[in-house]
């Protein structure tokens, strides 16, 4: 099997913008290549088709990702997807379909099955491809978690994966976290670490030299290079960490409220709206946020009922009415158009223990939820336009005389509500839907245009200041002779023959896997030739 793994020093440390950026730089030249995420924990998720023609839902990363490596996304590029239903307990989705819950109490047992299924699905997927760039979760060196851990370095293990390891210098510490994560890490883990990747440079990069030939020095291992910041990367983002960073250019004239809900999911469907010239889009949290606003959006939401109580506790439930009854637009997307009917009922407990609620009245609908997931990509028309989007929602929603149908869901007036999510990515039914809400003409703003440019420049990025080549050559080495590196190091600690990983100093003795040009001369810290060492060079 060919691949490489992408790991972090942290969550947000840049993993999946490095893994999009290594799938569309490989794609560029010839490789068939394929994303993969062995468990992502995310609400914000996408519908595509599995290879069988049915539908199912995937993490929104991976999605974007096999569009960075031009291929069909699929259940198998992220088989698991954990959504969070609270912050004890996660509702699971194995291989695109709904499978239970998994909870804290239970974490390591209860996700034995996981990653047989998980592992499984990367076989499948390293059969039909040529390499496999996959994204690593959090960091490697959760050690709490080690045991159970299937997604870094228990994965890179049962696929004999060389392994990157990427560092958010903005956040400060990244050498103590690049160097810590392989200290922290077993000798067989430390092994299949083959180098590293700084992530959000800002200045001048002289100035980082000699921090990273220290940090080759001491590790043996080569920094691959490193990416700039580049703040307009934000699209299709799946982070809610990114929220605040979704704001318009300056000089925008009317104002789009978003309410953040705590459990907000699918909130890429703004990002459209974000890329409208005029458009100011800011997350509102409280009535004062949304007073002045031209436009509300009540986003998707994991849990209808409990984010419609928080609604209610800051007031916002008022606001949301007040700017209604003004004149003023709103519109609700899957759960947050559920809010704006009257009755929302869970006779089967499919939210929790609420069995039935009072929606805010703004559009006659009733919402019934069941068991079953509904999964579509549905197409139609709307406004005097053709539209698409995809439904990921457990509500059933039936329409009551005051309102007419929108997109799946309903209208009355101003007040517009859908369960079709990315409909505004659709550039047509966004130009006339802003028309028909404030009054404006079309612009020339294409969202798929932009989200390939997205892909582009991120690809331009690791293509200028990462080492391909050499991470190229990485993914294509012998798999097999990287298990060997591992069963050796295996020896070695079980016939005792290794001093402690404390006292040899991060693994000095632990060499990288094969093909990595990780090999120094004489312990210098001068990398020799086909190191994949990047000094001098910079990336996000």
């Amino acid at each position: 099997m060919s691949g490489l793994l992408v790991a972090g020093t942290t969550s947000d440390a840049g993993k999946s913008v490095v893994t999009t950026g290594l799938c569309r730089a490989f794609a560029r030249r010839g490789v068939k290549v394929a994303p993969y995420k062995a468990q992502n924990m995310s609400n914000n998720s996408m519908v595509c088709q599995a290879p069988d023609g049915t539908t199912a839902e995937i993490g929104r990363a991976q999605w974007v990702q096999a569009l960075a490596a031009r291929v069909t996304p699929e259940p198998s590029m992220n088989p698991v997807l954990l959504k969070p239903g609270s912050d004890r307990r996660s509702h699971v989705v194995l291989m695109g379909h709904p499978a239970g819950e998994v909870s804290s109490h239970d974490w390591e047992a209860g996700r034995r099955h996981l990653a047989t299924a998980a592992h499984a699905a990367y076989d499948d997927l390293a059969s039909r491809f040529e390499v496999i760039v996959a994204e690593g979760a959090g960091s490697p060196a959760e050690i709490n978690l080690r045991a159970g851990d299937y997604v870094n370095m228990g994965l890179a293990r049962h696929a004999g994966l060389p392994t990157v390891v990427v560092g958010d210098i903005d956040r400060g510490g990244v050498f103590a976290a690049m160097y810590g994560t392989l200290a922290l890490l077993e000798p067989e883990d430390q092994a299949l670490i083959s180098g590293f990747v700084v992530n959000k440079f800002r200045g001048d990069a002289g100035l980082l030299k000699p921090g990273l030939d220290s940090l080759e020095s001491l590790t043996q291992r080569p920094v691959f290079g490193v990416l700039p910041w580049e703040p307009s990367l934000w699209l299709d983002s799946e982070d809610a960490l990114d929220l605040d960073g979704r704001r318009s250019a300056a000089g925008a004239t009317r104002k789009v409220a978003v309410v953040r809900l705590p459990r907000i999911s699918n909130f890429t469907d703004v990002d459209a709206l974000g890329l409208e010239p005029d458009l100011d889009v800011v997350f509102a949290s409280s009535p004062a946020d949304v007073a002045d606003a031209d436009l509300v959006v009540l986003p998707g939401t994991r849990s209808t009922i409990s984010d419609l109580a928080w609604l209610r506790s800051r007031g916002l439930d008022a606001a949301l009415t007040e700017h209604v009854r003004r004149g003023r637009p709103l519109l609700g997307i899957c759960g947050g158009f559920q809010m704006l009917g009257g009755v929302i009922a869970d006779p089967d407990g499919v939210e929790g223990s609420v069995a039935e609620v009072e929606g805010l009245g703004l559009l006659d609908v009733r919402t019934d939820f069941t068991p079953a997931k509904n999964l579509r990509l549905p197409t139609g028309s709307a406004l005097g336009v053709e539209a698409s989007g995809y439904e990921i929602h457990h509500g059933r929603i039936t329409r009551g005389d005051g309102v007419s149908e929108f997109l799946g869901g309903a209208r009355s007036g101003q007040v517009f509500g859908t369960m079709w999510h990315g409909s505004l990515e659709g550039d047509a039914l966004r130009g006339a839907f802003l028309a028909a809400t404030l009054g404006r003409e079309p612009s020339t703003v294409s969202f798929p245009a932009a989200r390939e440019r997205r892909l582009d420049l991120i690809g331009d990025l690791v293509e200028e200041h990462l080492d391909i080549d050499a991470l190229l050559d990485l993914a294509l080495a012998d798999s097999a002779g990287r298990a060997d590196v591992v069963r050796d190091e295996r020896r070695r600690v079980e016939t005792n023959t290794v001093p402690s990983r404390a006292a040899n100093r991060v693994g000095l003795d632990t060499p990288p896997p094969s093909g990595s040009g990780g090999s120094t001369s004489e312990g210098d810290g001068s990398t020799g030739e086909g190191s994949g060492s990047a000094s001098g060079r910079v990336e996000r």
